[in-house]
């Protein structure tokens, strides 16, 4: 009776209360949509000492922020400058980030810490860039600055993992014996930036660390050097340093000896071959016996063709038939099964015959590339790159360059810098003061259509 009693007191309640009922079944309960996802990241409130604070004594920094924050990778993101010898403590807790120095501070010296991408909010890991904290234990906070870019002199392009290094009043050999005074890392582009310096003299290198000590102890260690010290001051001109390796780092070529595999196997590429081209047989197992007279090159009559060579190449794993191919002409290669044999006295199981044609010039493009304010007198030299491999080269004796039977293709074009004029990239020694051969990349690509006159001009 009571129920009955609130509909007729309520009559409005009880209507919305039925129709909430019944149509509980095609209306669906959600949770209130938030606002935007928070893309800040997380602000500071204090630190301690206070930014730009001046003749600090404490060893120890705190900094407070207005979110629980986290700190990721200290090693490969907190740059500490001057470069502490000892590896500092930083640790964080809920809104807090500790560092602990455990040197001796320096007395009058700007002191500075970037922590790069380390410090992100715990929410949503929001990254607080490249924060940099500074302070001085002296009266004032140097404030010179001193920029360059890092090229590697081989490619002409740039390597973000090179860091540069500076070193204040130092000789020669101090690359070699201990760490830098300062670090700067580089971004996408090569370019960075030493900050807040006193005036002085200084050496800048840059070092691609792969055993992580800060300095240079291995010459197969891309590397770089300035040939004169130098002086910084209010007006400093941009560096540039030229990345080298004085050595080739064979690390990766294992010197293993492996048992050759039981039967002696070849292969080749197959497909027209190239006019500018050797043939070349590839063996499984290096070949210790080679009878040239028994691997016979043909014409489509089975004719021996009588001014080609057949020899073995210096990894004893080539046979390299050298001929003057002509255009679309069809050709024998005939293999004996005795005509090679590797080290266990394994030959081949028989003998083959392969059938192949040459290209045509209609196989080929044509191209012409004249250059804009090319300096001939600096002994250039044109390259022809393709994933990062040398294709061609050619040295340009004058503004215009051309090439008909050009293989077709997309190409990456360089401008070497030879020299000593040998043709190719030479290093640079630091002992002796050599830098190495630079070279330059040209912004446009090279796109070669068969049959097809390929016209480019490019300025330098």
């Amino acid at each position: 009776m009571k129920s009955k009693t609130l509909f007729i007191l309520f009559p409005g309640i009880a209507f919305f209360y039925i129709i909430a009922i019944l149509g509980s079944g095609c209306a669906q309960i959600s949770a209130p949509t938030g606002g935007p996802r928070d893309s800040i990241p997380p602000q500071l409130l204090n630190a301690s000492p206070g930014l730009k604070a001046v003749n600090v004594k404490s060893n120890k920094i705190t900094f407070s922020f207005n979110e629980y924050i986290e700190v990721q990778d200290v090693q490969n993101n907190v740059l500490i400058s001057p470069l502490p010898a000892k590896t500092p403590n930083i640790n964080y807790k809920l809104k807090t980030v500790t560092v602990s120095l455990k040197d001796t501070l320096l007395p009058n010296t700007t002191y500075s810490i970037n922590f790069g991408n380390a410090i992100k909010d715990v929410n949503e890991g929001n990254i607080l860039q490249n924060f940099t904290y500074v302070f001085s234990t002296g009266n004032i906070i140097d404030s010179l600055m001193l920029d360059g870019k890092i090229i590697v002199a081989e490619t002409g392009k740039t390597d973000s993992t090179i860091v540069a290094l500076l070193y204040k009043n130092a000789n020669d050999s101090a690359v070699y014996k201990r760490k830098p005074d300062y670090i700067a890392r580089p971004d996408a582009g090569g370019n960075f930036s030493f900050n807040n310096l006193s005036a002085g003299k200084y050496k800048i290198y840059a070092l691609k660390d792969g055993d992580g000590n800060k300095y240079y102890n291995s010459k197969t260690e891309l590397f770089a050097f300035n040939n004169e010290e130098i002086t910084v001051s209010s007006k400093n001109e941009p560096v540039t340093l030229y990345a080298f390796s004085e050595e080739k780092d064979n690390k990766n070529f294992s010197n293993a000896k492996t048992s050759p595999e039981k039967t002696l196997k070849y292969t080749y590429t197959d497909g027209k071959q190239d006019l500018s081209a050797d043939f070349e047989l590839t063996f499984n197992n290096p070949v210790k016996k080679l009878e040239p007279g028994k691997i016979i090159l043909t014409d489509s009559a089975f004719t021996p063709i009588a001014n080609s060579s057949i020899a073995l190449d210096s990894t004893h794993k080539k046979v390299v038939i050298k001929t003057k191919w002509k255009q679309a002409a069809y050709y024998n290669l005939i293999i004996n099964k005795d005509a090679v044999a590797d080290s266990a006295n394994n030959f081949l199981a028989k003998t083959d015959t392969l059938h192949f044609t040459a290209k045509s010039e209609a196989d080929y493009g044509n191209v012409i590339l004249r250059f804009t304010s090319l300096d001939i007198t600096q002994k250039p030299v044109l390259q022809f790159i393709q994933n990062d491999v040398l294709k061609m080269s050619f040295s340009l004796l004058s503004n215009e360059w051309s090439m008909k039977l050009f293989p077709p293709g997309e190409y990456d074009i360089r401008i070497l810098l030879d020299a000593n004029s040998n043709g190719k990239w030479d290093a640079g020694n630091y002992s002796k003061k050599i830098q190495p051969e630079r070279v330059i990349v040209i912004s446009q690509k090279l796109s070669v259509r068969p049959d097809w006159d390929n016209e480019t001009d490019i300025k330098l």
